[in-house]
């Protein structure tokens, strides 16, 4: 049986990412969302340094993700990158030399990386991206646009899925590093999105962008190898959900002992009772299946059903929980200043990345059925 039970270790990790989150980022949070301020260079050194690379497992990673998730979805967002991010690929498959010269400058905060997956007309449907790199002697040249790419036009390196054959599909799908500096590539303005303020999303447009045929880092046909890693993300990307329902119940449950309505505080409202309790249980659920995934996975890679079941139950609890948390806030939840509207836009915003609930339930059937369910017609519309 697997026990949940966080060691001596781990619960002193979780108090010292609780006291960062509640010290340096609790009172610069609404105002860096406000402002839509990317955290600060500094901030980004500081993170990965100090929770970051520590040699722990999967769960560590996940527990300080969440503490800060809490307070700066910012701020956790560089502990994920560096910890679930595209850098796990340069690790399970990246080639030694890419491993010493990117890794440790990763954990360091030296380097940031980010992950281009996305196209204009391949968003869930990833296996109909089209940009191309093509050998061209000792490099590739890559040609094409990638879009809402988190961190784009910030991030140092990124890890471009690309076409690397004329084979179809995911057949001829593998993976480049590309510096943020290498001529011929540009990036879109600033999407101003709903949420997400300080984590700026941009296009990347590769314009015959050359690169050393040593930046590969997954051949054609590893398109399995790479979304097999991407698991891993999506565990983080759960839990920045599962930390959004849980700060909105934490919120909840302090507002409701010091409101008063019809001369008695809201917690003594039967009503109230019932909705804190589902936030309750629906949080507990998602922290359960998220442990329970990141558990299975020790120091290699998770289940791809279980991660689908986290991600998609921990994605749309964080809006309901949210969504339930402005409601018994009443006019002050819908306001900026207690917070709850920021957590909701972000729970949004989250429950689209790294691929939707409609598309993890599409995961889950197919690992239920063990086999694939092609979405495409099978004729072409006249």
């Amino acid at each position: 049986m697997i026990s949940f039970d966080l060691s001596v270790e781990q619960r002193q990790l979780r108090e010292l990412a609780e006291q960062v989150a509640r010290e340096v980022y609790d009172p610069k949070a609404a105002q860096w969302d406000a402002d839509r301020t990317v955290l600060p260079a500094e901030e980004v050194r500081r993170l990965p340094e100090e929770h970051g690379g520590s040699g722990g497992s999967l769960i560590d990673a996940l527990i300080v993700i969440e503490e800060l998730a809490k307070t700066c979805r910012p701020a956790a967002f560089q502990v994920f990158e560096a910890n679930v991010g595209p850098a796990r690929v340069i690790e399970f498959f990246g080639t030694g030399e890419q491993q010493k010269s990117i890794l440790p400058r990763v954990v360091s905060g030296e380097l940031t990386m980010a992950i281009g997956i996305s196209e204009p007309d391949a968003g869930s449907a990833a296996t109909d991206m089209r940009t191309r790199a093509r050998l061209d002697g000792d490099e590739y040249v890559i040609t094409g646009t990638k879009r809402w790419i988190s961190n784009g036009g910030h991030a140092d390196l990124y890890l471009l899925y690309c076409r690397l054959t004329d084979e179809p599909g995911s057949r001829g799908i593998g993976a480049l590093i590309v510096p943020a500096g290498a001529p011929g590539l540009t990036f879109g303005e600033r999407e101003r999105l709903m949420g997400w303020r300080g984590i700026p999303s941009a296009d990347l447009v590769f314009d015959e962008v050359r690169v050393p045929a040593s930046n590969l880092v997954v051949a054609a046909g590893g398109f399995s190898k790479l979304f097999g890693v991407f698991s891993i993300e999506r565990l983080g990307n759960a839990t920045m959900s599962l930390a959004i329902g849980q700060a909105a119940l934490d919120r909840t449950v302090r507002y409701v002992q010091e409101r008063h309505q019809f001369g008695r505080p809201l917690v003594e409202f039967q009503n109230v009772h019932m909705t804190l309790a589902d936030m309750r249980m629906q949080v507990e659920a998602a922290r359960l299946l998220i442990y329970r995934a990141a558990a299975g996975a020790g120091q290699g890679l998770p289940v791809p059903l279980d991660v689908s079941l986290a991600k998609c139950f921990a994605n749309e609890m964080a809006k309901r929980v949210s969504d339930a948390a402005i409601q018994l806030h009443g006019g002050n939840g819908y306001t900026e200043e207690y917070g709850i509207e920021r957590l909701h836009r972000d729970a949004h915003g989250w429950a689209i990345a790294g691929g939707t609930p409609a598309i993890q339930r599409i995961r889950i059937a197919s690992e239920m059925f063990g086999r694939r369910f092609d979405q495409r017609p099978t004729t072409v519309p006249a």
